[in-house]
């Protein structure tokens, strides 16, 4: 099964980040607006928790979020960063003059 397809992800905005559930917990990516641009700031995952690649896909899954919505994601962190290196596919979601 591809957790990608099956992730539940809820926007919570008043929190500002995207939550899905895990059974160790909650795993969030913060995040802020600024024009028509989302900053993702912050994972968070379980202190017991060490699954990179359904982090991997959570992301893939607000890449999608923001091509919806129309949204150049700005990537603060480095793992952020990382993750659009490895999915060169995404770059077109980073707002001009931004290099990775």
């Amino acid at each position: 099964m591809d957790a990608a397809s099956t992730m539940e992800i809820k926007d919570n905005t008043f929190s500002r980040q995207f939550e899905t559930i895990v059974d160790q917990g909650l795993v969030t990516v913060e995040y802020s607006f600024q024009e028509k641009k989302i900053f993702l700031t912050k994972i968070n995952v379980p202190e017991t928790f060490e699954d990179e690649e359904f982090v991997s896909n959570f992301l893939k899954n607000i890449m999608e979020i923001a091509i919806e919505r129309k949204l150049k994601v700005v990537p603060i962190l480095p793992k952020i960063v990382v993750f659009f290196k490895k999915n060169p596919v995404y770059k077109e979601l980073l707002p001009p003059g931004i290099r990775l």
